[in-house]
């Protein structure tokens, strides 16, 4: 198949790339010049693993093109994915100007070409319910005589596992209730459900209903863990033994079950809150997710508590080594990084911050820019240090040599937002050591 992918972010460089690599034809077009040009020139503007392989083989035959002319891509393309950010806007609702600015570009075009044939138009972004209408409708104004059909299906990626996730789905959402439009994309998921894996056909809005409720569940499974964690921290509780306990519960499941310092990313935080607007709307007070949002900011400030503790209230002039920027690990995304957000209120108390990350050190001079040093060596972030704040699990850091973590930090005092290390094993080796829930 012919295949548009608008937008080369994250979801669209993932979605056009995997497409290409089941033999279909994929341009995709941006606006950004400089990025486009980067991908022609072939090297990646997003880390994430595995997608190196397939993006440098189907460029190098022709498969996967870029281009910056919207009308160069969708002319000969049947299916137009919409792959365009949706950020948080001020009220906590869902900013859908990208994705109805090229709505509105696609009914000028489709109106000067009219001779065009059949095109559906897919909607891959994050989207509040009732988006495809407002898509549609935007299209109809400029091409109301237009053979199109616009149709939801949304992106179920876990950034780091997204190559994998793409390839291999758990399920395939599609909402739609165009006969033509099942059918060709039926035809184009078939390959990724092979080992039978369902494809749901539901209704536009229901398909965007879906992504929101999961991505928001899973969410308030976090939240709830932490609430957990801290109740435990109160009661004496092992958090360890009670995720294990709770998580054995096939109703409940083992995933999502890890406290720390809350959750972050480009979805989690946006999405749960943009679930929350569209309730607020329709005048429905959804109680569970306020709670989750308020929870999940919570849980710096208890973090940040403990390590304010330890230094008897007064961190001025501290020096703190932090490992870890990315919101989570295998990605270089800080979005809503809990990370940044310590590192950032470290600041307000005067503290100096010297941090490490494998691949997240630009994304996070974006960012905070100057205002923290960026080392290449875990262990140089050490020297000098008053006390070590790990804060995304990178498997690099499981393991660590231990003594040399004492004997380059000032004292043997170790801040673990995600429950990496074992407790017992840091009393033994003489580690002044604090964790999310669990008793030292």
């Amino acid at each position: 198949m012919n295949i548009a992918v608008v937008g080369t972010g994250y979801v669209g460089l993932v979605t056009g790339t995997c497409f290409a690599e089941t033999g279909n034809n994929v341009i995709c077009v941006d606006i950004d010049e400089h990025k486009i040009q980067k991908m022609k020139d072939g090297v990646l503007p997003i880390y994430e693993p595995g997608l190196k392989n397939y993006f440098e083989r189907n460029t190098k035959i022709g498969r996967l093109t870029f281009t910056t002319d919207l009308k160069e891509a969708v002319e000969n393309s049947l299916l137009i994915f919409l792959c365009l950010p949706t950020p948080q806007d001020g009220n906590g609702s869902a900013d859908l100007s990208y994705v109805l600015n090229v709505a509105d570009d696609l009914g000028k075009l489709f109106s000067e070409h009219s001779h065009w044939e059949f095109k559906v138009i897919v909607d891959k972004s994050t989207v509040p319910v009732g988006t495809s209408e407002k898509v549609r409708e935007k299209i109809k104004k400029s091409a109301p005589e237009f053979n199109f059909d616009v149709v939801s299906n949304p992106e179920f990626l876990r950034e780091g596992l997204a190559v994998d996730d793409f390839m291999k789905p758990e399920r395939v959402i599609i909402g739609t209730s165009n006969d033509e439009s099942k059918k060709y994309l039926e035809q184009l998921y078939e390959p990724f459900v092979r080992s039978g894996n369902p494809i749901y056909f539901v209704d536009e809005k229901s398909a965007e209903m879906i992504k929101y409720a999961a991505n928001s569940f899973l969410a308030a499974k976090i939240s709830f863990m932490n609430e957990i964690a801290n109740l435990c921290e109160l009661t004496g509780a092992d958090v360890d033994k009670v995720r294990a306990g709770v998580g054995s519960d096939s109703r409940i499941g083992k995933r999502f079950l890890f406290p720390g310092v809350g959750y972050g990313g480009s979805c989690f935080p946006k999405d749960v809150k943009a679930l929350i607007n569209t309730s607020r709307e329709n005048e429905y007070d959804f109680k569970i997710l306020n709670a989750v949002v308020e929870v999940n900011e919570n849980q710096i400030e208890l973090f940040l508590n403990k390590i304010l503790k330890h230094f008897d209230n007064n961190i001025t002039g501290k020096n703190f080594a932090v490992w870890g920027l990315a919101f989570k690990p295998n990605t270089d995304d800080v979005r809503e990084a809990p990370a940044l957000k310590l590192i950032k209120r470290l600041l307000e108390e005067n503290a100096f911050i010297t941090a490490y990350d494998p691949e997240a050190t630009e994304t996070t001079k974006s960012v905070l820019g100057d205002s923290i040093k960026y080392v290449t060596d875990p262990y140089e972030a050490l020297e000098n240090s008053d006390a070590l704040i790990l804060m995304t699990e990178w498997n690099e850091f499981r393991n660590p040599d231990y003594e040399k973590i004492k004997t380059s930090l000032k004292h043997p005092v170790v801040f673990d937002g995600r429950n990496v290390y074992d407790v017992k094993k840091m009393k033994e080796l003489g580690f002044s050591y604090y964790s999310v829930g669990r008793p030292f």
